[in-house]
């Protein structure tokens, strides 16, 4: 069923522990258009903005996830689920996250009614890929674009910036590389490879939900980078 003219739209929102995460929770929330936002989480997560909106879901098995009985009718769908391969522990628990939570928390908002959804993908995802990460990224992609959402928007950012230990999460060695070493420089690498702070993706993300058409779209780092640009 079509959303009503005027009506606050129904947000879903599965990862809001990580970088991206938390950001894109803030601007959901600062957008007044923006109903009830639900939240799900695997546990508890300290420091929640306290608003009327915000609907917390704990307790939820990603891994067991056919369907969101306790939702009302969802319009939006957005997931920054993620985990690293040293963070999982092998590959297949990595793949657990990245690949199938992602991609049962889409089917489960797309039966809740969810037509548009926005997910954190990686740069070079590709479902040929060689390498294991990027090929898993590919793999979750074409699984959500298949479900039937009437407009997909995959971010595909480069390393992300951002303070991970103030959302206890520890350091990632790559992102740690790149803002000690190229921070002085950054604004002289390539933006498709420009290391990105995760509140510029959440911004892209937000306003390319509300601004693309219809259809499938994969927005690169660069894109990203335009996008999430603050105004004035």
């Amino acid at each position: 069923m079509a959303q009503a003219k005027g009506a606050a739209r129904r947000v879903l929102l599965a990862g809001a522990s990580g970088l991206v995460g938390r950001e894109l929770l803030r601007l959901l929330l600062e957008d007044k258009r923006n109903g009830a936002v639900h939240l799900l989480l695997r546990r508890a997560l300290p420091g929640l903005p306290r608003d009327e909106r915000l609907v917390v879901h704990e307790g939820i098995d990603f891994a067991r996830l056919p369907k969101l009985p306790k939702l009302p009718a969802l319009d939006d769908a957005v997931i920054a689920l993620g985990t690293t391969i040293k963070v999982a522990g092998s590959q297949a628990a990595f793949r657990a996250v990245d690949l199938d939570a992602v991609v049962n928390t889409a089917r489960a908002a797309r039966a809740a009614g969810a037509r548009r959804i926005a997910i954190v993908s990686a740069l070079g995802a590709d479902a040929k890929s060689a390498v294991f990460y990027n090929r898993v990224k590919g793999e979750m992609q074409q699984a959500v674009a298949a479900l039937g959402f009437e407009t997909v928007l995959f971010a595909q950012p480069s390393l992300l910036l951002g303070d991970r230990a103030a959302l206890g999460q520890p350091a990632r060695s790559g992102e740690a590389w790149a803002t000690r070493l190229l921070g002085p420089v950054l604004g002289l690498v390539p933006a498709s490879v420009r290391p990105i702070a995760a509140a510029t993706v959440a911004r892209a993300m937000v306003r390319a939900l509300d601004e693309l058409p219809p259809g499938v779209h994969f927005l690169p780092s660069a894109r990203l980078q335009q996008l999430g640009r603050t105004s004035g």
